[in-house]
């Protein structure tokens, strides 16, 4: 046998620690590549889906989507009575309001958006890429009908979509990339969902308003005194959903409610992936960015496409509107916001990120697709014979898959220069060597 020495078991300590290390950094990695592969796989799955209602609308059977989507489904118990469509634009999208509710709360609480320092930045690049595009579709679109709600059509960004193309373009940018955008998404989002709440409300119910209120006070409570079955979580949704229904609040923003009012923090004595928040966004982000958010891509994306639309988009000034607030509004908005803030000392650019990258972040921004085709159908509904809404949708897909095409370029361009840094980086430590 081996004499066991003091420097055998200095080895064995430290290949002990590496092999800690190991399991630590594929623990990590593994978790980094869910994340990567939900999302790239969401965005694949929305893309297809939205080509495949294009494609249909387009086809000599379109008549069959337009029947589709027209068919309708009622409950007359419940005094329910909505055309598919409106079931995945006012069900299925809850569920989506309801994954970017927890997100929001969890990057309020424990990540990003916790420490003010960190969250000044996208903070005031999510007010940016709200406020121009607004102005410029104000601007564009003033006395066009509809405009006056309209002018929040151009003002959100896709979480699902641009984190989808980060996933697949941007996968040699630093990670720091990924937090600047999903937190300058959450508060886009979140600004978005206030406006929903603000300009689509007309009349309310306040009996219904108050039973909503009841239900996320109930919410609130289990989560409080660590209720923890399905039992009530899943009855008190369902009843916010309906009850925001009834008083004539867009029922999505029960989802919103619910994820703010869920538990981020762990306890003592418990592990931090098992706090309500992570479970249910575990459970829930796969069937959001899988399902709800395809089916709700799939009946929102049916546009008939033409020489005439294609014109008129940059011809007529609601689709100019859409166009200029998405695409330059939210990038120029997002980028200048974010360089003014980091010149004047407000906050704080992040180390590993270049201007540049936050430009092609920025251009991301401007992906403006399933808010945005929900403010259009929300906005324009009442318009005309209906051509406004297939106008806007037009000129958000658009607008959309330009941002998608010039940002996954300028992300694959800034990725070869950071690789290119790294393996410099990497032969200068060689030869130190």
């Amino acid at each position: 046998m081996w004499p066991i020495t003091p420097g055998w078991v200095s080895h064995a300590a430290v290949l002990s620690n590496r092999l800690k290390g190991a399991r630590v950094i594929t623990q990590v990695r593994s978790e980094l590549s869910r994340y990567l592969r939900t999302e790239t796989f969401g965005g694949a799955l929305l893309l297809i889906a939205a080509a495949a209602a294009l494609i249909w609308v387009n086809s000599p059977w379109g008549d069959s989507y337009t029947a589709m989507v027209d068919t309708r489904l009622a409950i007359p118990p419940l005094h329910l009575d909505l055309t598919l469509a409106d079931w995945t634009k006012d069900g299925l999208l809850a569920i989506f309001f309801f994954v970017a509710g927890l997100e929001l709360k969890r990057e309020l609480v424990v990540g990003e958006l916790a420490d003010r320092k960190s969250a000044s930045l996208p903070i005031i690049a999510a007010f940016g890429g709200v406020l121009l595009p607004a102005l410029i579709a104000v601007a564009v679109g003033w006395g066009v009908e509809g405009m006056d709600r309209g002018w929040a059509i151009p003002v959100a960004t896709d979480i699902a979509f641009a984190l989808g193309v980060l996933a697949l373009t941007g996968s040699r940018i630093p990670a720091a990339a990924r937090v600047f955008l999903l937190s300058l998404a959450v508060v886009d989002d979140l600004i978005a969902i206030i406006l929903i709440a603000v300009l689509f409300t007309t009349t309310v119910k306040m009996l219904w308003l108050l039973a909503a209120i009841l239900c996320f006070a109930i919410w609130w409570t289990g989560q409080k005194y660590r209720v923890s079955t399905p039992i009530l979580y899943v009855p008190v949704a369902l009843v916010a959903w309906y009850a925001l229904h009834e008083a004539g609040i867009h029922p999505t923003l029960a989802g919103v409610a619910l994820g703010l009012l869920t538990r981020v923090r762990p306890d003592p004595d418990e592990d931090e992936h098992c706090v309500p928040a992570a479970n249910l966004e575990h459970f829930f982000q796969p069937i959001s960015a899988g399902f709800c958010v395809p089916v709700f891509a799939l009946f929102a994306s049916g546009v008939t496409l033409n020489a005439d639309v294609l014109s008129e988009i940059f011809t007529n000034r609601l689709g100019l509107a859409i166009v200029l607030g998405l695409l330059v509004g939210k990038t120029v908005g997002i980028f200048g916001f974010a360089w003014a803030a980091i010149r004047l000392g407000l906050a704080k650019k992040p180390t590993d990120l270049a201007y540049r990258d936050m430009f092609a972040l920025s251009v991301l921004g401007a992906i403006g697709f399933t808010v945005s085709l929900l403010v259009a159908e929300l906005a324009l509904a009442d318009v005309g014979d209906g051509s406004a809404v297939e106008l806007a949708k037009a000129a958000v897909l658009l607008t959309s898959l330009a941002a998608s095409l010039v940002g996954s370029a300028l992300l694959l361009r800034r990725g070869r220069v950071h690789q290119a840094a790294r393996d410099e980086r990497a032969l200068q430590e060689q030869e130190s060597d």
